[in-house]
């Protein structure tokens, strides 16, 4: 029958091939497509006849062609044919389908949902059938049935689409859907519910299936609805990125059955998904934009939702598209700093932390991105590495104008934009870690901005690199080109870059001999260049090179624990060969470092300082570095026993023209000496104590000789006179004059060589009386300069004044000296240290050098002297030097000492700011110690294990003596109050109380009793009572808002200085007896309105985040309802509260000044908020028909009735006093003419910018008028019936005023004078009368 139908098409005779297609029965049409179709035959053509054969015109034909398709579809989804046969059948039926009446297309759509409902598709090919018929429907004009009524073609296709997307789909068909839906022209509408649909199917496919879905629906949203596809994936991925942190937190999930996909597939399958969206974005760029636009909104609701990992991530791979890098980059940024300012902002408010229990930081989802990244998102990692090196160099550290760089490495990043450049270095650190082909990239791009930022500080740099470094040594090797180019720069960089620089890239020298020998010659080249400061570098680098290459039997460096090396690369492989041939090594460094000695200062210097750590690391060594020294020492010594002085001053400095220089620093010689001897005695002596060979002799040859020396040196300077050295009271020590500078340079020389020859002695002398005698004789040549010194740079008011010459002493002697000065009670010990004990200069002396130290210390992270650079050693001398610092003080009371008849701080008054300096000092830079530090500082259990510190109650222990010694001072009697002490020991206790658990019983009591101080002390020095009040105010805002305390502080400044209208008699009730004339106005004043500020930025902050929750429309709506209350009800709470303080404050009568121009900002800024909150409202009331509540009613009647009323008469009594100054300024011009004419001029400028504030505070309460009235034509709420007219105007008739000034004009029977005149009279009135009579009560 087939052949037939097609002999018959072939024949061109329709009339007889419909006779023969319609003598076939129902069935039997379609079982002959099948058969044809199943044979592999001629099925195309057979469909082509029958079509032929069944015209559309004809009913008949038309109910054939359906029959056709009827059944076609069901046999292309079968499976059972060649997908070749089955795309030539669906071609064929979509040509044919356009030309079918509207009613058989939609028979034939409504047979296509019935089958997508019924999950038969298998392959979805006739799916390309179904966009067609669709097509074809929608462009139809005819109405067709539906239902009960009737649709055109368009609705009726809109209704099947609805059908569709509501029912339910075989997970199997959602990608060919997805993708049919491409071909179907939809209407908004349309597609919001199609994309609706596509998106609920994500949860119910396997996560295999659902890249492929994305990429469909990608492709769909170039037809519209960008953002809601974007929003729907992403909140998905973070949906499923959530739910993995929670299974991975529980530790087995007892239902493995609920246990979701594995955490690779997941990251796997994300990062597939973040390609296809880079691939649609690539093909359309609207798309990107609209993710940007999309994550920018989501951020300012909730930045949670909008800055997830998989966001980030895909963002991040966007921005590899330089189209969108800079919008993207400079969002993450915004988004970075902007996380950072509200982290701040809420761990400094217990207040916000209530509102907001859950605090999100954006820095951990990056670095979530940098650790989900290692799953193979290699197209992520490039936007990581920007992103890195754009946050480090957009907050790199600031370097001040002519100063150091600030440096942010020693304290802790508390600033928004050193948090950004600490994460910059994390992401470019985990990211060198995660993935191998960037690791040289990210070396090379970090050794770049070192050379090229050689200007601006490049520390965090250096630490990035030294961390790279220390986590893949080897990585050094594959980039070693590139460093040996850094190393030929070394000599253009400045001295703390090549030192940082050479320390962080040292393991690979022990690695690489070509990278050692290049830095080498590049060292030697700039040992001779012009410039000092690439010498310094080859110093700095011979210096790094001799500490790490040992010689052959040196001994091991366990005590001295170096910095850098321990984790690092250890590739002394061939021990012996290298030791051998690092000696050769060694000796040829020690050579060309000989040639520094003959240059300037500056060099020696740093050759000095360096030789210690050299000796300490690389002890075969000693010799040759003791024989140079001591050839060098040779040089300036003269060995005549009775000749004084012992060394020769005169060869110390150069003569250039008119200008003095030092040229050979003399002390640092000795110091360096003094230090390589006690440490060669002490290490090297022991170790060679049964070996007697020749090197022994030779060295014992050296040993003796310094001995003597020293000894000789000693004596002869407790024997010498000041004018031995030509220097005495009547030198000149002026710095303009070549004379004065030498004697400058004498004279600090002189200091140092006492210096350091009190550390040696005492050393040595192992607690001899006659020792300690020489040590006091030499510490009295020490202090005669130093008093003249002082003396001079007092008269001349030079900057050498405040400048302290630095001590030589180290800090570890410096705190074996404290400790036996005043820890020591050993019987056997207690004559000697009588001697020094009985010099009240020495103790005192001892005491600031430790103070100097700690000084040093907290500015630059670390101390002059041996183990300086060392944390480890640095830190166990601070709490050496902590304990005794703190018995000194707890024991001997200041008030109890005799600061004698000398001027100048006591000892417990120098040991208490030492004890400040070290609290700061150990939280900036050892703050992960401080459990140590307070365990090391408890004398009784000092010897305890480290094993659960509780440092909140440790804190609290050391603040409770603190405590004692404040109230104590507190209680002595007037002539006894030191407020220097005061002021020290409440800064103490500021810094220890950020030491306490906010949450902890120890907390509370510190502030009730800081509370208790400030009520019952009435302090009247300014600095002590801004101190009290500011840690008041630091606890207080931890613990709960302060509003409730400043509204008494308030309270009591009002009843201090009384009211505005003097007529009124405030009443006396007074909270805080802080408050008193002395301390009301500014201090109290000024720190209550600063607070003020802080609690209206928190308002403003939390009326920012009220909007952004009113703009969200999210499925957790009723959640979101109950946050807005609790917010809105905190916002009102707070406002109300502090319109009470401002109450109180803007009707008391405050001197002109600071106090007024502060008020009055502040109370721009509060109705400025208030406003804020107002169009909050209004918008609430445009989104919903919610009422405004009640407790907002309070607050616009509150405002009404208790702050603007008093404004505008705060404003009279403002312009009344500056009225009066200039009046009185008049005056005094009047009196004395021209001379005055210039003060005059300056209270008039003085006056106007006093009053500069008062038009904006005007123009404040307006504004907020004006948008309560809008706000109560929305809310149908009469809100302006609290409200009063406002009165202050540039033009004001104050109706008492003008009353009595008619009654006396009335009573003198005056003539008549013209209105003008009156209401002229009624402003002088105004203006001058009132402030007369207030100068009358004043008298």
């Amino acid at each position: 029958m087939a052949q037939r139908i097609l002999a018959l098409a072939a024949e061109e005779a329709p009339e007889r091939l419909q006779e023969a297609l319609q003598s076939l029965e129902e069935g039997e049409l379609g079982e002959m497509v099948t058969r044809q179709a199943l044979k592999g035959r001629e099925t195309g053509a057979l469909l082509r006849a029958i079509f032929k054969g069944s015209p559309c015109s004809q009913q008949s034909g038309v109910l054939r062609r359906i029959q056709v398709y009827k059944h076609c579809i069901p046999l292309v989804e079968s499976g059972d044919l060649h997908l070749s046969k089955v795309s030539e059948i669906i071609g064929l039926l979509m040509l044919e389908a356009r030309q079918l009446p509207s009613r058989a297309l939609a028979e034939l759509a409504t047979l296509f949902v019935d089958v997508i409902k019924g999950g038969n598709l298998a392959n979805g090919k006739s799916l390309e059938l179904f966009s067609t018929v669709l097509t074809a429907l929608a462009s139809s004009k005819e109405n067709l049935a539906y239902g009960q009524g009737e649709l055109n073609g368009e609705e009726f296709k809109k209704q099947l689409i609805n059908t569709l997307c509501s029912s339910k789909w075989d997970p199997q068909c959602a990608i060919h859907l997805a993708n049919m839906f491409r071909d179907i022209p939809l209407s908004g509408e349309e597609l919001q519910f199609v994309v609706e649909k596509v998106l609920r199917m994500f949860s119910k496919l396997d996560l295999q299936e659902i890249p492929p879905l994305v990429y469909q629906l990608l492709l769909l949203s170039a037809k519209g609805s960008k953002k809601f596809v974007l929003e729907g994936i992403i909140s998905f991925f973070n949906q499923l990125d959530k739910r993995q942190k929670e299974e991975q937190k529980v530790p087995q999930s007892v239902d493995l059955e609920v246990a979701t996909t594995p955490l690779d597939q997941l990251r796997h399958v994300e990062g597939t998904v973040i390609l296809h969206i880079v691939s649609v974005i690539n093909l359309d760029q609207d798309l990107g934009e609209e993710l940007i636009r999309h994550l920018k909104a989501e951020q300012q609701k909730d930045p949670a939702r909008a800055l997830c990992p998989f966001s980030v991530a895909l963002l991040l791979s966007v921005a590899v598209k330089h189209r969108l890098q800079e919008q993207i980059f400079d969002f993450l940024k915004t988004s970075i700093t902007r996380s950072c300012k509200d982290l701040q902002l809420l761990q400094a408010s217990k207040f916000l932390q209530d509102l907001f229990p859950q605090q999100y930081d954006v820095t951990a989802v990056i670095l979530e991105v940098v650790e989900n990244s290692a799953f193979g998102w290699d197209h992520v990692t490039q936007g990581l590495v920007d992103l890195g090196f754009s946050l480090m160099e957009s907050y790199e550290p600031k370097k001040p104008f002519g100063g150091k760089a600030s440096d942010a490495s020693y304290g802790l990043s508390k600033i928004p934009a050193q948090q950004a450049c600490k994460l910059g270095a994390s992401i470019l650190l985990e990211t060198f870690k995660v993935h191998e082909p960037i690791k040289s990239d990210i070396l090379e791009q970090v050794l770049n901005r070192v050379l090229t930022k050689a200007a601006s500080p490049v520390s965090h740099f250096i630490d990035l690199l030294s961390n790279i470094v220390v986590s893949a040594p080897l990585v050094l090797q594959t980039s070693s080109s590139k460093v040996m180019e850094t190393f030929d720069n070394l000599s253009f960089l400045p001295i703390d870059t090549v030192q940082g620089l050479l320390r962080a890239v040292q393991p690979l020298l022990k690695v690489s001999m070509s990278v050692r020998d290049s830095l080498i010659l590049v060292l030697q080249k700039a040992i001779f260049s012009r410039q000092l400061d690439a010498r310094k570098a080859a110093v700095a680098g011979f210096l790094l090179l001799l500490r790490n290459f040992k010689v052959l039997g040196s001994l091991s460096s366990s005590q001295c624990s170096q910095a850098i090396g321990a984790t690092q690369v250890q590739a002394d492989v061939h021990a012996c060969y290298n030791s051998a041939a690092n000696e050769a090594f060694c000796l040829e460094i020690l050579g060309s470092l000989r040639r520094c000695l003959s240059q300037q200062a500056d060099v020696r210097l740093m050759l000095y300082e360096g030789f210690y750590d050299v000796l300490r690391r690389n002890s075969q060594l000693a010799s040759s570095i003791m024989e140079t020294l001591l050839s060098q020492i040779k040089q300036y010594y003269l060995p005549q026993p009775d000749l004084l002085p012992p060394l020769k001053l005169e060869g110390c400095i150069m003569a250039q023209g008119d200008q003095i220089f030092l040229q050979e620093p003399l002390a640092h010689l000795l110091c360096c000496i003094q230090h390589c001897l006690a440490w060669y005695k002490n290490t090297v002596r022991p170790c060679q104590g049964a070996e007697n060979d020749d090197e022994e002799e030779e060295d014992v040859g050296f040993e003796q000789n310094f001995e003597d020396l020293l000894e000789s040196v000693t004596r002869r300077m407790i024997k010498s006179e000041l004018e031995d050295f030509e220097l005495d009271k009547s030198a000149d020590f002026s710095l303009s004059s070549g004379v004065g500078v030498k004697n400058n340079i004498y004279a600090i020389q002189v200091m140092g060589i006492c210096e350091v020859l009190i550390e040696y002695n005492f050393i040595i002398g192992n607690f001899s009386k006659n020792k300690f005698e020489d040590v006091l004789g030499l510490f009295t040549c020490y202090n005669k300069l130093s008093e003249i010194l002082k003396e001079k740079a007092g008269k001349n008011k030079s900057t050498l004044g405040n400048k302290t010459t630095r001590s030589f002493l180290s800090m570890g002697f410096v705190s074996t000296l404290l400790t036996a000065l005043f820890r020591d009670n050993a019987q056997s010990h207690e004559e000697s240290l009588a001697v020094l004990r009985s010099s009240m200069e020495f103790l005192r002396y001892a005491v600031s050098v430790a103070l100097q130290k700690v000084q040093q210390l907290e500015e630059t992270g670390q101390t002059d002297g041996p183990d300086g650079q060392n944390p480890e050693k640095v830190f166990q001398n601070l709490c050496k030097i902590t304990r005794v610092l703190l018995w000194r003080y707890t024991s001997i009371p200041t008030v109890v000492e005799e600061s004698g008849k000398k001027k100048g701080k006591t000892i417990s008054l120098l040991c208490l700011e030492g004890l400040l300096r070290i609290f700061n000092a150990v939280q900036q830079l050892y703050a992960a110690r401080i459990p140590q530090f307070l365990q090391a500082l408890d004398i009784t259990d000092g010897d305890a294990e480290e094993t659960d510190i509780n440092v909140t109650e440790k804190a609290s222990f050391q603040i409770r003596q603190f405590q004692r010694s404040l109230v104590n001072q507190f209680s002595s009697a007037e002539d006894d109050f030191n407020a220097k002490e005061t002021q020290l020991l409440i800064t103490v206790l500021s810094t220890l109380s950020k030491l306490l658990d906010p949450a902890s019983q120890q907390f509370l009591q510190f502030l009730t009793w800081t509370v208790k101080i400030c009520k019952e002390n009435a302090l009247e020095d300014i600095t002590c009572c801004r101190g009290l009040l500011s840690l008041l105010f630091s606890l207080h805002v931890l613990y709960k808002s302060p509003v409730s305390l400043m509204r008494e502080l308030a309270q009591d400044i009002h009843a201090c200085l009384g009211d505005i209208d003097q007529d009124v008699e405030v009443e006396s009730q007074s909270h805080f007896a802080i408050v008193n004339t002395k301390t009301a106005a500014p201090t109290v004043t000024l720190l209550v309105l600063g607070q003020a500020d802080k609690v209206l930025e928190e308002v403003d902050w939390l009326i920012k985040k009220l909007t952004s929750l009113g703009s969200d429309t999210s499925e957790d709506s009723s959640q979101a309802s109950n946050q807005t209350q609790a917010l809105e009800k905190g916002v009102i709470l707070q406002l109300g509260t502090l319109l009470t303080v401002y109450h109180e404050l803007v009707q008391t009568a405050l001197p002109a000044g600071s106090c007024v121009d502060t008020l009055l900002r502040s109370l721009s800024k509060t109705y400025a908020i208030l406003t804020s909150l107002i169009k909050h409202y209004i918008q609430a009331c445009r989104s919903a028909s919610n009422a405004i509540p009640g407790r907002l009613e309070k607050l616009v009647k509150l405002s009404g009735s208790h702050l603007t009323p008093q404004c505008y008469s705060f404003i009279t009594y403002v312009q009344n006093i500056h009225s009066e100054s200039l009046s009185f300024a008049e005056e005094k011009k009047k009196k004395k003419k021209e001379d005055e004419a210039a003060a005059v001029s300056t209270v008039m400028a003085k006056v106007l910018r006093e009053t500069k504030p008062i038009p904006n505070l005007i123009f404040s309460i307006e504004q907020y008028e004006k948008f309560l009235i809008h706000l109560s034509k929305k809310s149908k709420v009469n809100l302006m019936q609290y409200m009063k007219l406002s009165t202050s105007r540039d033009f004001r008739i104050n109706a008492s005023m003008l009353n009595s000034a008619l009654q006396e004009h009335n009573t003198e029977d005056a003539e008549n004078e013209p209105d003008n005149n009156q209401s002229n009279a009624a402003e002088q009135t105004d203006e001058n009368q009132e402030p007369k009579k207030k100068r009358q009560r004043k008298k």
